[in-house]
């Protein structure tokens, strides 16, 4: 008998089972993190009236959210490559937490920056990425559909946390408010309890099968490059990298990474100033943050279906074309209301926002994975929120001081709705033009047949091979 050694296969997608556990916690997770920096808008009137200051300091505060959700990408690609899933969850939501609870009793509003913003935002930055992560990981052929649902926390979470928020201002005070989200935020720290690791099957390989497959493909004929290249590979192994760079060397994901940053220019910036926008037209507070709850309730159906329409055969190979399509819905819904001053009109406007956005939500991380895969999705998605964190910076507090210059809340509807058309229309037409002339010209070459194909029929059969010689020695 001779002596084995054991191996693990590479984890196979179980498209159900556990992942629908993991479904659930990046529901909540994708809920907060996107949720979360647009219900804190319920707050900013009564900071301005206690803090002294105007709309564009307090759209910072979602701002710097965002910015740190987006711009801490790299350091929680590093970290989950380095510790795993759910030790950086758990460490996230702590994070999160005490951001909000010390923001409760900040003074002004650089302190606000500091605790709601930067620490908050970071300890949301360390919850979504890894929750993204271990979904592309448990799901395959059911990925647009799971990250459909996943999506869906955003609205579900935005149509509960919006009136949520102001019933907290108008009992507690926003430093009640901020005290008891605080509390809230600690069920990330759940989520990420839940996220187990998925693990390949082990597997015994015999040690004569080794030599027997090294002494094969030592015998069959190899072309010379192929050949110097093996012996480099076999004599230094692959050491993971905490960030990989060389993602940024496909034309396909600087394509998106441009798109996208065009995108987050005007993507928050409607939802972050609506209800300061329906309270200055004289619309009653509540009601004005009732203003989300219908963008959220239209999102809640909006995502999965979207998921579903994107996981169809015909759909799924084109699916930046129909990325693009719904960004440019959205642009088109912003310019089309932004004369709108009636309670009515902005209700009108919620719905079709809601209907844009949630398109949107729901097919941007399936665009990357379709780009990347899941292997480099870690840190292309890294590499997205780092461009993406200098855009919600720039995007939201110019908005806040074009409605401080000019008092014209028009103007931020115009300059959210022309940069996402422009977004939508950058990706059709650069899809078509460098993404299907890479297509087009990949498609003719025949590749001649590799030795490494051969080696492994080999292996295959020197292992069959070997079984039986085992099974004839035991009888």
């Amino acid at each position: 008998m001779g002596s084995s050694r054991v191996e693990r296969e590479a984890p196979t997608p179980l498209d159900g089972g556990w992942g629908w556990v993991i479904l659930m916690g990046c529901f909540v997770i994708t809920g907060f993190s996107y949720a979360f920096p647009k219900a804190v808008s319920v707050y900013f009137k009564e900071l301005m009236k206690d803090l002294g200051c105007g709309y564009s300091d307090t759209a910072w505060i979602s701002s710097i959210i965002l910015a740190m959700l987006y711009g801490s990408g790299p350091v929680s690609s590093i970290m989950v490559n380095k510790f795993g899933c759910r030790p950086v969850m758990l460490l996230g939501g702590l994070l999160a937490s005490a951001g909000m609870i010390s923001a409760s009793f900040a003074q002004n509003i650089i302190q606000l920056y500091l605790t709601a913003g930067v620490l908050t935002g970071l300890g949301l930055a360390l919850n979504f990425q890894p929750s993204l992560i271990m979904l592309g990981t448990y799901f395959d052929k059911r990925r647009p559909l799971a990250n459909g649902l996943a999506a869906a926390g955003s609205p579900v979470f935005l149509s509960a946390l919006s009136p949520l928020g102001q019933i907290l201002v108008d009992k507690y005070g926003w430093r009640g408010g901020f005290l008891i989200m605080g509390g809230l935020l600690l069920n990330c720290c759940t989520c990420g309890a839940v996220m187990r690791p998925l693990l390949g099957k082990i597997k015994k390989v015999p040690a004569g099968v080794e030599a027997d497959a090294q002494e094969l493909k030592e015998m069959l004929p190899s072309k010379p490059g192929k050949e110097n290249n093996a012996a480099k590979k076999s004599k230094k192994p692959q050491k993971k990298k905490l960030l990989d760079f060389s993602v940024l060397r496909d034309r396909s994901l600087v394509i998106y990474i441009i798109c996208k940053f065009i995108v987050v220019l005007g993507l928050f910036v409607p939802t972050i100033l609506l209800v300061n926008y329906a309270k200055d037209q004289g619309v009653p507070d509540r009601d004005a943050a009732f203003l989300l709850s219908i963008i959220g309730f239209i999102d809640i159906f909006a995502r999965p279906t979207c998921g579903v329409i994107a996981g169809l055969g015909w759909v799924r190979p084109k699916m930046a074309y129909f990325f693009s399509i719904a960004l440019i819905f959205n642009g088109l819904t912003d310019v089309c209301s932004a004369k709108n001053d009636t309670y009515m009109g902005m209700v009108i406007f919620c719905v079709f926002f809601g209907i844009s956005y949630g398109m949107v939500g729901a097919l941007q991380f399936e665009v990357l994975m379709g780009i990347v895969g899941t292997g480099s999705f870690s840190s292309a998605l890294g590499l997205v929120l780092l461009f993406e964190a200098v855009g919600v910076l720039i995007g939201p507090p110019s908005a806040g001081r074009l409605v401080d210059i000019f008092k014209r809340y028009d103007l931020i509807f115009y300059m959210a709705g022309g940069e996402l058309l422009l977004a939508g229309v950058f990706l059709a037409m650069a899809s078509y033009c460098c993404m299907g002339k890479k297509k087009r010209k990949d498609s003719p070459n025949v590749e001649e047949p590799d030795v490494e194909e051969e080696v492994n029929h080999a292996n295959h059969d020197s292992d069959n091979a070997h079984q039986a010689a085992l099974k004839d020695e035991e009888s």
